[in-house]
């Protein structure tokens, strides 16, 4: 025993050295396998929702990865502007861009459908349509044509209508409406009249203060008064029958993305997937309150939109719809009926379910 004993301790002294080399050898490979990527943003830093949600993204996926992936978020205008984060993941000065697909609708019409349209899919209904009735399979195929992957990542719900320094009484207000609001909305909008602009969050105040514009929309009460739209507009209208349901996005450097291991594609994919909750849970809590503080402290006026103008821009966004599906472009076709089918099947659902309910609960259940 003695004997055997010795030979235990002299071969582990010869065999000590050489798990000592081999794990000497293997740190640097450890220290060379933590990746820090580049997060770009349309949203100014610390906004409350949408750019806090891009903060928290960053987090989850720095700590569900034990820091093997870290990202480092960029408020809009630090590296890029706001409105060219997603150039910037084309290009390759970042890996990912948090904002909103509709924001480049320039570069495909079919991007519009990824994040809200007008008189269309509610957030739940557009989470459906992605993931399991071929949505994100068509987006995938439109950002290919960018080397970008795109992943929905926040939700906002329905909005709030807008700001207008006027009343609304009907559609003829609307005539010559210098007004800021994107994507198929937009287009909306500007059959009823308006004069129509996108701006990036943070440019929105000084254009409304300075005249360039009479009228702007973002996203609702939480968002809207650290915007501080309600200095220089005091008219509030609700809903948006533009932004039903809006979803923001992460788009990936889709060559970077397919490059990382399998689990930390994983990690980016359900942490997106977390914040998309999240976000939706964010702005429910805060916007009752943060409503109120506008009606009770700073006088702002809640109305419903004219019938009148309700009814137009259904017909307005029908309007846009079929122009849309009639597209040159194959792959824009190929998402607007392929929305269209599921807003058929998945309308049926809300309209039977919860559309009913809460108007039963708007009428009958008095609570306090």
């Amino acid at each position: 025993m003695q004997v055997k004993r010795r030979g235990f301790i002299r071969s582990a002294g010869i065999a000590a050295p050489a798990a000592l080399a081999t794990a000497a050898l293997a740190a640097p490979a450890i220290a060379q396998s933590r990746l820090e990527w580049r997060m770009v943003t349309t949203w100014p830093k610390n906004f409350p929702g949408l750019g806090v949600g891009a903060e928290r993204l960053a987090k989850r996926i720095g700590d569900m990865s034990g820091g093997r992936l870290t990202v480092r978020v960029f408020a809009a205008g630090e590296l890029v502007p706001p409105l060219q984060s997603l150039d910037a993941v084309i290009q390759g000065s970042a890996e990912m861009s948090h904002s909103a697909a509709y924001y480049w609708q320039n570069k495909s019409r079919g991007l519009n459908f990824f994040t809200g349209v007008p008189y269309g899919m509610t957030s739940r209904e557009l989470a459906a349509w992605l993931r399991y009735m071929g949505g994100q399979e068509i987006w995938d195929e439109i950002y290919d044509k960018f080397g970008v992957k795109g992943f929905i990542s926040g939700d906002t719900g329905t909005q709030a209508g807008g700001w207008f320094k006027k009343e609304l009484t009907g559609v003829a207000d609307i005539k010559g409406l210098k007004f800021r609001t994107p994507g198929l909305g937009g287009q909306v909008w500007a059959k009823l009249g308006a004069t129509v602009t996108n701006l990036a969050a943070g440019e929105i105040f000084q254009q409304l203060q300075s005249g360039g514009l009479d009228a702007a929309e973002f996203v609702g009460p939480t968002n809207d008064l650290a915007l501080g739209f309600y200095q220089v507009a005091k008219n509030y209208y609700f809903p948006s029958f533009i932004e039903p349901g809006l979803a923001s996005e992460l788009a990936v450097n889709k060559s970077k993305f397919t490059a990382l291991p399998k689990d930390l594609q994983m990690i980016i994919e359900i942490a997106c997937q977390a914040e998309y909750d999240q976000v939706a849970s964010d702005f429910y809590a805060k916007d009752p309150p943060a409503l109120a503080t506008l009606v009770s402290k700073h006088g702002v006026k809640v109305h419903p939109f004219p019938e009148e103008i309700l009814k137009a821009g259904a017909d307005a966004a029908l309007a846009v719809l079929t122009d849309v599906r009639q597209s040159d472009d194959p792959l824009t076709r190929k998402a607007a009926e392929s929305f269209v089918k599921a807003l058929v099947a998945l309308r049926t659902r809300t309209e039977l379910f919860d559309s009913p309910f809460q108007s039963a609960r708007q009428k009958y259940f008095k609570i306090s």
